[in-house]
């Protein structure tokens, strides 16, 4: 398994759009419908995923400026069959908030160990039918009333364990759920459109910079209620760390998403209600925007 693989020849990442009229890519502003039949399942498939888009994009039907617009409606998530997993406890405020909220029920301790030892929290998250697209209602679970979102850098792998870009991951959480028992996490987390991904995939032969920020805006009745920011240099284990532990003992025959955790945990006092508007926005990924259903 290895990280980014460098490419002399690819130094400008390429953004894959999957849109309702099939993928495109987008690099340097110009955008380009690839020919055949070529799929994201492919992307995951590669040995070097990179230089699998760089050729398809070479051999790409340019789309003009003036139908840009159109053809980048209705977009999806950027994924097909692959698996989303998530990582906890990668952040210090993250592993306050979920020790806090688990305390009653005895569980407080277990993200002050798990935050410090060598083995990650890992879990899984979504398949492709639990996850919300761009412009979509995620929900909330009708039998919690303290629900958030958690934003995250989300890693895109490849079947061979290899990080070969990134997007944008809206990770759900029922916290009263799993902070009555840290047992019940899979209830709290699992569920119909638990999570969001997009609204691009970033494939790039480099990690997004350390300094970059990951930024969260909700709205309600048109009005902010909450913001949020934090930078990926705050997660505590290098993402390629957390790629190799999720890759022990387990196949990927499709590649996966992995979410590396959140930083950012609006305050007690704050629960997502039905209408609410959730914008996530990391460069150059750009913003992934949901509203939310009850």
């Amino acid at each position: 398994m290895a990280a980014f693989q460098s490419h002399p020849l690819v130094t400008v990442p390429f953004r894959l759009f999957a849109a309702g009229s099939g993928l495109l890519i987008e690099r340097g502003g110009s955008f380009v419908r690839p020919a055949g039949s070529f799929s994201l399942d492919a992307v995951f498939a590669a040995e070097d995923p990179v230089a699998t888009i760089a050729s398809v994009h070479a051999a790409g039907t340019a789309i003009p400026d003036n139908k840009v617009p159109d053809a980048c409606e209705s977009l999806h998530a950027p994924l097909r069959s692959q698996e989303v997993w998530a990582a906890g406890a990668t952040y210090l405020k993250s592993k306050d908030a979920r020790k806090a909220e688990s305390r009653d029920a005895g569980g407080g301790g277990l993200y002050d160990r798990v935050y410090e030892a060598d083995r990650p929290e890992l879990f899984f998250k979504a398949t492709r039918h639990r996850v919300a697209d761009p412009g979509t209602a995620v929900r909330i679970r009708a039998d919690s009333r303290w629900n958030v979102p958690e934003p995250e850098l989300t890693l895109a792998v490849n079947c061979r364990g290899r990080i070969f870009g990134y997007t944008i991951g809206n990770d759900m959480c029922a916290r009263d759920i799993e902070g009555e028992n840290p047992l019940y996490l899979p209830q709290a987390r699992v569920y119909d459109r638990c999570a969001a991904l997009g609204p691009s995939l970033v494939i790039s032969t480099t990690p997004p910079p350390s300094s970059t920020a990951i930024v969260i805006e909700i709205l309600r009745s048109g009005l902010v209620i909450f913001t949020g920011a934090t930078a990926i240099d705050r997660i505590k284990r290098p993402l390629q760390s957390l790629v190799e532990w999720l890759f022990r003992e387990n196949l990927f025959p499709h590649g996966c998403y992995l979410m590396t955790g959140t930083g950012i945990v609006p305050p007690v006092t704050f629960s997502l209600q039905a209408g609410d508007e959730i914008r996530i926005s990391i460069d150059p990924v750009g913003t992934l925007v949901n509203t939310v259903e009850g």
